[in-house]
């Protein structure tokens, strides 16, 4: 194990994100500081749970992308087994869709990927301490949420409502949600309904209007 300058252990951090150039540019990174390591790395969900009892990294840095498991439930699995180690989200998709589901399920950041790379180590050393991290956006989101009393209709999704949601608000044909997300075109179609009966809806443009309304696009 490495000790930094002032003689203390470095944050240990495992990367989970299944585009190899980015994971890449993390670690070229790392190697550039005296008090981070990656000591970790996976390109899939599945990996998850061995590697964090083989390594026991200080921080998980996930994205919520991942071709086996989405984030929310790779999060959910992580805060089962292990309760104590703190999830920095890095990911493509703006705060706006996701940062506020994320922080209910456990997380103790979210960042997007553009994304500076001080920032990101301010983030990775400030959950490490056990603090979160989060844009003034979603802190004031988090923190009035509980006054809210007309909360916007998506908000009332349950986790895979909502991600059904926001592919179906891309585009995304029935189909290709069924095989994106290792479930039926049954039950897709079931999600489906549930939404437009949340929302109030009848048809897919208005789930995609509503999404670019609330900028969920």
């Amino acid at each position: 194990m490495n000790t930094t300058a002032a003689g203390r252990k470095p944050i240990n951090v495992l990367v989970v994100d299944d585009h190899p150039l980015f994971r890449r540019g993390l670690r070229n990174a790392f190697t550039e500081t005296s008090d981070v390591e990656l000591i970790g790395e996976s390109a899939t969900a599945n990996e998850v749970p061995e590697l964090i009892r083989a390594h026991k990294p200080n921080v998980v840095i996930l994205d919520i992308a991942l071709p086996d498991k989405h984030g929310l439930e790779v999060v959910k699995q992580i805060k089962d087994e292990f309760p104590k180690v703190p999830v920095l989200i890095l990911s493509m998709y703006p705060e706006e869709q996701y940062a506020v589901r994320f922080f209910k399920a456990g997380v103790s950041g979210y960042l997007t990927k553009d994304s500076n790379l001080d920032t990101i180590l301010e983030a990775v050393r400030k959950v490490a301490g056990g603090g979160k991290f989060a844009t003034a956006k979603v802190t004031e989101k988090l923190a009035f949420e509980f006054l809210q009393t007309d909360k916007p209709p998506h908000e009332l999704l349950s986790d895979r409502e909502y991600q059904v949601f926001l592919m179906i608000a891309a585009g995304k044909s029935l189909t290709e949600i069924g095989e994106d997300l290792a479930l039926s075109v049954k039950t897709i179609s079931t999600y489906r309904t549930r939404i437009l009966e949340k929302l109030k809806m009848k048809k897919n443009a208005e789930i995609i209007y509503y999404a670019i309304e609330h900028q969920l696009l």
